[in-house]
């Protein structure tokens, strides 16, 4: 039996919670930093955007090389002002970073 190696990789689920009001300039918002910002980090390998139908949640699935690509990605001064902008347009939201461990 061939030994199982884990992938390499980094995924990051984040919840955005927010109120209709809101929920397209957050997503305006979000699409801009990931255009004109996070998809040029190293390490960013890619990212898709959900919303739910009550224009609620906001669902962000990102991939990345490593956790330190997105730790350091973080700490750019252009995201942490952008993160406090998009903190004002939602109740709250959570990053959650989860290795990969199959591809199946």
């Amino acid at each position: 039996m061939p030994s199982q190696t884990r992938p390499a990789g980094q995924t990051v689920i984040t919840t955005f919670e927010m109120t209709p009001a809101t929920a397209q300039d957050l997503m305006d918002r979000l699409q801009a930093a990931y255009a004109d910002v996070i998809r040029h980090q190293p390490g960013f390998i890619s990212a898709r955007l959900h919303m739910n139908d009550a224009m609620t949640r906001i669902c962000n699935y990102s991939q990345w090389d490593r956790r330190e690509d997105y730790q350091a990605m973080l700490r750019t001064m252009e995201m942490r002002e952008r993160n406090r902008e998009i903190a004002g347009l939602c109740r709250g939201f959570e990053p959650v970073m989860y290795d990969v461990v199959a591809e199946l």
